[in-house]
């Protein structure tokens, strides 16, 4: 029996993944300071331990203000390096999953609180809030605080962050950088007309409003060892009328690609609260298969990809290169061990788990 599509190799630049699964991004509101605790050691060694092909750290600040929620991870000085540092070393201890890190900068919608006290934006007075930036000081919300708009400096100094960050990335022997360009945080912000009203050569055209973004990637290339892939991950459309769209996103990533890009993730919407989507099974996968008809980078999807013959199929037909997998893996850790005894492939799997190989499934687990 031919080898599923799931589970055939494939190269990210000069990077081996074993599968076509990978663990996207997940913020889980759990760092002090910036810093990783614990939790972080146990929720990534957890994932770590799952069949996947590549493990991707949560959404990960380059500036304090960058942060989403005053409980974010961070990347910007010797504290939050040194703690991602404790947590890499005990995941990697027990598991060879290649490891990415997503950057990000939340830009206006920074300075909000966790999830589960609601999530709603805390003021520059609150204990846990600050003042947010963005191109444009326009709120993401009605009743939310505006943010200043990022002048010359500004740009300069995210831009510097997200080099620095990449370049500690590199010390902490991280295997690729994702940069967060999706869900409307700050290089969305620059790339939506909804969010960019800027008036200098960084708004207004598509060429202008792409510039920061491409900047930004160019500069972290630059830094990030030439062996190591950088990639991006973006929203294919912000569901609003005269926003960002899949045509520009096409764009968005050609642009990517011709400047050393090696994988773009299309995701979709976070930009406006007016968005207005049709959410079901794979509703973003069309828009992974736009983005992939016109590069030749591989492309990942994302978005309630669920079933194991669901995600055969996106990557059977060309639909995608590879899958994303979020709430899925969070409920169902062991969703790629699960995929592989159904769809008749093998995993990889810890020693100490070898046991546990159902009799029925006597080829399931490699060593």
């Amino acid at each position: 029996m031919s080898q599923p599509a799931l589970f055939t190799p494939l190269s990210v630049g000069r990077l081996a993944l074993r599968n076509r699964i990978v663990i996207a991004p997940m913020c889980q509101y759990s760092a002090v300071d910036g810093c990783m605790t614990d939790w972080h050691l146990i929720h990534l060694g957890n994932l770590a331990l799952s069949g996947a092909a590549l493990l991707t750290i949560e959404a990960t600040a380059v500036l304090p203000e960058g942060r989403i929620s005053h409980a974010d991870v961070g990347l910007w000085d010797d504290a939050t390096e040194a703690a991602m540092a404790r947590t890499l070393d005990s995941v990697r201890r027990w598991s060879d999953m290649p490891v990415a890190i997503q950057l990000g900068h939340a830009g206006r919608k920074a300075s909000t609180e966790v999830p589960w006290k609601g999530g709603a934006q805390l003021p520059p007075g609150d204990p846990n809030g600050w003042q947010t930036e963005a191109p444009s000081p326009l709120a993401f919300a009605e009743g939310q605080v505006a943010p200043l708009e990022l002048d010359r400096a500004g740009l300069v100094r995210v831009r510097d962050a997200f080099a620095a960050a990449a370049t500690r990335a590199a010390r902490l022997g991280i295997d690729a950088v994702q940069l967060h360009g999706a869900h409307g945080y700050l290089l969305h912000q620059f790339l939506s007309p909804l969010s960019n009203r800027r008036t200098d050569e960084y708004g207004g055209s598509l060429e202008n409003r792409m510039r920061f973004p491409l900047e930004l990637f160019d500069a972290v290339r630059q830094v990030f060892p030439s062996d190591r892939p950088v990639t991006v991950r973006v929203s294919g459309s912000d569901w609003v009328d005269g926003g960002w769209t899949i045509e520009q996103t096409v764009a968005f990533a050609q642009a990517l690609e011709a400047r050393g890009c090696a994988a773009i993730h299309v995701s979709s919407g976070g930009l406006d609260p007016r968005q207005d989507i049709s959410v079901g099974p794979g509703y973003q996968v069309p828009l992974a298969r736009a983005v992939k008809q016109a590069v030749n980078m591989p492309v990942v999807a994302v978005g309630l990809i669920t079933g194991y013959d669901q995600a055969e199929a996106i990557i059977a037909t060309g639909d995608a290169d590879l899958v994303a997998l979020a709430r899925t893996i969070l409920f169902d850790p062991r969703w790629p061990w699960h995929a592989a005894a159904h769809l008749g492939a093998r995993v990889t799997a810890p020693p100490q788990y070898l046991r546990s190989q159902p009799r029925r499934f006597p080829d399931l687990f490699g060593i």
